[in-house]
């Protein structure tokens, strides 16, 4: 098979891996290397100042010795394989780097025989890129659940970031969809990995320098959809992750239905992308704003209201602790106001200092005052004509246009995932109070 060939098979077999993002990590050329890692990151994505920046995203192989029922590289589809050699692929990364496609490599592959046989074609591959090409460009690589710990180490010598995918929510839906997989043997590398940056960070300075060990650290990926865990199971999965292996990042990837199977949505069934990007919020509710698993779903109300973002979700749950006037609350009580972010909250606590505030400042520092404005007062002073009401606070949040928007990118039933009203019943529901809800 040609290169070109391969190239189109591999390529097109990574693209439903979506665990990859910047890199984190700061290393610039040397004498005699090729290629640099940038703070702001490689990946298909957009660094802090607004650039965008890209990289080879491929698998080392789709020959793939499981039979996982969700995975469009599983044994038993009928797919065209194909399998690179480690020289090839270093220099086909060279080659695009130098023509400035790429600014980095994002490795993957299926399990080709074995666990350690495949990590040993992707550590060759990887030892041809930095020893003998001197490339010291970002690597992004995944390791290979089963494989030997030695093999895992060297990679993590090799690479800038790794990251071990748990694939699915639970133990039970692995066993279900994925019985080729031991989940331990998924766990097993991702405890590895965070064990030994640990013993590394206590080294010397200078051999943290010269052998540095996963420097952007790991992260992993969920695919959400394939199977029926809630969303609070979810959220408490990838919290128990973050604290136990220090990951970087949890990324979620709704299930898009590739393989006839009875143990899985239909093929004709979309993608929930809607309950995706509720995840992505969740998650970057419990990295940036104080938020624990248990507080941003009960156990009562396990699912989002796909139609709210998390955190108002969350606020309207517990409206008994609104409104909190913003000249005296404190950073962690304002980062759970909607519509106040960190930025907005470290304003309103330095604007404070000087002066009281009033309601025509908070758009001034950063608020969203169309969303923050039911569950805030300052000084006393609050929006007149606004009902302290979830059921009104909802419909004033969510307009029409808004609703069917959204609608458009939700696939999941109703009775499934709202947690708190019907949606289209509020939109019936406007009246009198017309003139707030859309304010």
């Amino acid at each position: 098979m040609d290169l070109t060939k391969k190239i189109e098979i591999l390529a097109d077999a990574a693209k439903y891996d979506v665990s990859c993002s910047s890199s984190g990590v700061s290393d610039t050329s040397r004498s005699g290397t090729i290629g640099s890692t940038a703070a702001a990151g490689i990946c298909h994505s957009f660094t802090a100042d607004g650039r965008c920046v890209s990289l080879l995203k491929v698998l080392f192989s789709n020959a793939c010795i499981f039979d996982c029922h969700y995975c469009v590289n599983r044994r038993s589809n009928l797919r065209p394989r194909a399998t690179f050699k480690p020289a090839e692929l270093a220099n086909l990364v060279m080659d695009f780097y130098l023509r400035n496609y790429i600014e980095g490599l994002f490795l993957s592959s299926a399990i080709v025989k074995s666990p350690d046989y495949t990590c040993e074609l992707m550590i060759k591959t990887l030892e041809i890129l930095r020893f003998e090409k001197r490339f010291r460009g970002y690597i992004h690589v995944k390791a290979i659940p089963g494989a030997d710990s030695l093999l895992i180490e060297r990679l993590g010598y090799l690479a800038d970031r790794m990251s071990v995918n748990v694939e699915l929510p639970s133990k039970d839906s692995l066993q279900l969809l994925a019985p080729d997989k031991d989940p331990y043997e998924l766990y097993k590398p991702m405890k590895q990995i965070a064990l030994k940056k640990e013993q590394d960070s206590l080294l010397p300075a200078v051999r943290q320098k010269t052998t540095p060990f996963v420097p952007a650290g790991q992260s992993t990926q969920m695919i959400i959809g394939a199977s029926p865990e809630t969303d609070r199971a979810i959220v408490k999965i990838s919290g128990n992750l973050y604290q136990k292996y220090q990951l970087k990042r949890v990324y979620y990837s709704a299930y898009i239905p590739m393989n006839e199977d009875s143990l899985l949505p239909a093929v004709t069934q979309k993608p929930p992308l809607l309950r995706e990007h509720r995840l992505y919020q969740a998650d970057w509710l419990m990295r940036f704003y104080n938020f624990t698993p248990d507080e941003i779903l009960k156990k009562e109300q396990p699912n989002f209201n796909l139609y709210l973002d998390p955190k108002a979700n969350w606020a309207i749950q517990n409206l008994e602790r609104f409104p909190v006037d913003v000249q005296s609350a404190n950073l962690d009580t304002l980062l759970r106001v909607p519509g106040i972010g960190p930025k907005s909250a470290r304003n309103i606590l330095r604007a404070r200092k000087y002066y009281h505030l009033h309601l025509s400042d908070l758009k001034k520092l950063g608020v969203v005052v169309k969303r923050a404005q039911y569950f805030v007062t300052c000084n006393g002073e609050k929006v007149a004509g606004l009902v302290q009401d979830p059921q009104w606070i909802i419909e004033a949040l969510i307009s029409k246009r808004q609703f069917n928007q959204l609608k458009s990118l939700n696939t999941q039933s109703f009775g499934e995932q709202m947690s708190l009203f019907d949606v289209e019943s509020l939109e019936r529901k406007k009246g009198e109070q017309k003139q707030f809800a859309l304010q």
